[in-house]
């Protein structure tokens, strides 16, 4: 091989990833699972928070600007948004968009915050997250807690976030949900004042209607329900065609999918994100948390999710974006494959830290 700069930049990227990889699994990663999952959890978003501060606007170009830290450039369209590779961070992660100005340093084209309530709420009582290191896996029960729309997008507009200006160094979306309060008789004007809230500072809005931890928030996947939300929130963005994003469950049958898939095409859904975290609990898990109730994420849905993937990109129009289970390259090759547009990552995330994000954008 000869010994050329752009040789060189292979090799320090290479390098770099390996180390990350070595230094995440080996030594980090082992020290925080000490620790309460929540706990350290809400530690690492202040710290990534407080990181984000000291470096300001230097911190969101990191990985774009240093040839070593920069993950590969990749450029995908996905649900309407324009991304400069395919791994995207999921919901839930950044529950409160603190550390927003990091996403992109490490690595990440997207990160989707929230997800964002109208009102602020604590969400279910403690403890409410799970590690399964044996099954490679994660339970939560969390709630939505969050600070509310309003906070959320405030504090993305502090730091100068419009829709579009790519002001953190990666696109921004917003998941959106309703307080566990609300009766779903009223259900949609909770995800309407929440649309209108973060319109002006998302990229995309992410409909969540299909976590297992808000009691009787999946019976908004019916097709009828669906559709009330859908032109509701389709008046609120006429004219102005904010991508919308649609997150389904994993537990649902192909008939109940097929329900969903007809209603989001005839809304005009920009993409489905295939899947939310799973009820289910496959043979074979190891762990005691596996008893714990709550939605279950990590290599346990990695099949599951797959399928999901392959029937709606076969079934329908719309762009799916995949989600759930992804937790080695591998994983996200067999999802482009079966006709995801992009990758969102959460539990990979935890277990492999971010080696897993340059290991997919170098497909």
């Amino acid at each position: 091989m000869d010994f050329t700069l752009d040789n060189a930049a292979k090799m320090a990227r290479a390098a770099v990833t390996a180390s990350s990889a070595f230094g995440y699994e080996r030594i980090a990663r082992p020290l925080l699972f000490r620790k309460d999952p929540e706990e350290i959890h809400d530690l690492m978003m202040r710290a990534l928070g407080a990181s984000g501060g000291l470096l300001g606007s230097f911190g969101a170009q990191i990985s774009a600007n240093l040839p070593v830290l920069r993950v590969p450039t990749k450029p995908v369209r996905a649900g309407g948004v324009e991304f400069r590779h395919p791994v995207l961070l999921a919901a839930g992660l950044d529950k409160t968009g603190e550390a927003a100005r990091m996403w992109s340093a490490l690595g990440f084209a997207g990160a989707e915050l929230g997800t964002f309530t109208p009102r602020p709420q604590p969400g279910n009582p403690e403890p409410r997250m799970f590690r399964m290191p044996q099954d490679q896996a994660i339970i939560n029960r969390m709630g939505f807690n969050n600070p509310g729309a309003a906070a959320g997008a405030g504090r993305l507009r502090a730091w100068g976030v419009k829709r579009g200006n790519y002001a953190l160094g990666l696109r921004i979306g917003m998941s959106i949900g309703k307080n566990k309060t609300t009766p779903n008789e009223d259900f949609i004007t909770d995800y309407v004042d929440c649309l209108r809230e973060v319109a002006d500072v998302a990229d995309y809005v992410a409909i969540n209607v299909s976590s297992p931890n808000t009691p009787g928030l999946r019976d908004l996947q019916d097709p009828a329900a669906l559709r009330d939300l859908l032109q509701a929130l389709n008046e609120v963005r006429a004219g102005d065609r904010l991508p919308l994003w649609l997150k389904i469950a994993p537990d649902m049958g192909w008939l109940e999918i097929d329900g969903v898939l007809g209603v989001a095409e005839e809304m005009g859904v920009d993409a489905l994100i295939a899947t939310n975290t799973t009820n289910a609990r496959p043979a074979g898990l190891r762990s005691s948390a596996a008893a714990e109730t709550g939605g279950l994420s990590g290599a346990p849905l990695t099949r599951r999710s797959l399928q999901v993937i392959r029937y709606v990109a076969e079934h329908s129009g719309v762009d799916v974006v995949g989600s759930g289970g992804i937790m080695t390259a591998a994983d996200a090759a067999a999802a482009l494959d079966a006709g995801a547009k992009a990758i969102q990552l959460y539990t990979g995330f935890i277990y492999r830290g971010p080696a897993l994000i340059r290991e997919i954008a170098a497909l």
